[in-house]
């Protein structure tokens, strides 16, 4: 796997930009969750007068060989479905894109579909589809690397063009069950508590997916204590969310914010942290969504999301939608007037 260097937040300038908040005339702590955000996006790009030019969103689609087993409500065929009606700027990530001024690149990882002449389609398939992790590693050691290769590909070509904030969403029908196997591997939280319904299983749908999942997890822990043992993030992960984790951590590492959405990005996110603990330090946690087991994935990663709106769309749509509140903590500190300017006794 490719090796990245990710510094962790120099904290040199915290009480600077602490000192800042503090005299924007208003009482102090006030403007509560919006100055621990300000402090975040200061600390990231080491200013006490941040900026977020040219956003970007970055969605990556692929499909998974486990949705075979019946552990998806919707079909698998709704993954390049969807992945067109993108481009024709008809999904919520579309709207929300535009209403927020996010450049929107759509990923084609590992999509069992040929989109190579759909325009607006960015064509970087590695497989169509992974494999069945219920009998096999989902991809190889090379597809893994690749995933990887283009998730850092992606950031790199938004920061040529002055991204200093990303956002990441997913398009793959069946990804909760993979988010649900990271979550119980990295969390030691029990399998059960970690699945729900997804794209809309009922209780017997959930069972299954709950007896699948099982078997696929007892199958690999077989080979956990093997020398040359398989990582769970290509065991058990799609193309479009190895991608996402080589894009976040390949943005922390060129110290970009990093918007963190629902359950499966909070899973790669996981898996990102994982791998290199320092990049947390870059991500804010947007959305906490209805998804069973998505309070806990975040509880286990100590990460306060900024808002609770029952999304579970994918896509990356809560973190499109808090958007607005990073901007407004960033307008705080730039635009707000201190005490002493606006002739105000500072009574504190």
């Amino acid at each position: 796997m490719k090796t990245f260097v990710i510094e962790p937040i120099n904290k040199s300038l915290e009480s600077a930009i602490q000192e800042k908040i503090d005299n924007l005339n208003k009482p102090k702590g006030a403007l509560g969750r919006l100055e621990e955000i300000a402090m975040q996006v200061c600390l990231i790009q080491q200013s006490l007068n941040p900026s977020l030019t040219h956003p970007c969103h970055l969605l990556f689609g692929g499909d998974h060989g486990i949705e075979r087993e019946g552990v998806s409500v919707s079909p698998r065929e709704v993954t390049w479905q969807q992945m067109k009606n993108f481009t024709h700027g008809g999904g919520g990530v579309n709207m929300f894109c535009r209403q927020h001024g996010f450049k929107l690149r759509i990923i084609d990882v590992g999509v069992d579909y040929d989109l190579s002449s759909v325009e607006g389609i960015i064509n970087r398939k590695i497989a169509r589809g992974t494999k069945n992790f219920l009998y096999e590693p989902a991809m190889s050691e090379t597809e893994f690397d690749q995933a990887i290769q283009v998730g850092c590909e992606l950031v790199d070509d938004c920061v040529a063009e002055g991204c200093r904030i990303l956002s990441i969403g997913e398009m793959g029908i069946a990804n909760t069950s993979p988010s649900s196997i990271w979550m119980s591997l990295f969390g030691n939280i029990p399998l059960a508590e970690c699945i729900g319904a997804g794209a809309g299983l009922n209780k017997p749908g959930i069972q299954h997916k709950y007896e699948i999942l099982s078997k696929a997890l007892n199958r690999y822990l077989i080979y956990e204590p093997h020398p040359t043992k398989i990582t769970p993030f290509r065991y058990f992960g799609g193309f479009e969310m190895i991608a996402a984790i080589g894009a976040m951590l390949r943005a922390a590492e060129q110290h970009l914010i990093i918007l963190i959405d629902g359950f499966i990005m909070t899973a790669c996110a996981a898996a990102a942290i994982q791998l290199y603990p320092t990049a947390k330090d870059y991500m804010i946690f947007t959305h906490c969504g209805d998804e069973s087991g998505h309070k806990l994935m975040l509880d286990m990663l100590e990460a306060k999301p900024l808002l609770h709106l029952g999304l579970r769309l994918g896509e990356g749509t809560g973190a499109l939608c808090t958007y607005p509140i990073i901007d407004s903590a960033v307008r705080m500190i730039n635009e707000m007037n201190n005490f002493e300017n606006a002739q105000i006794t500072k009574y504190f």
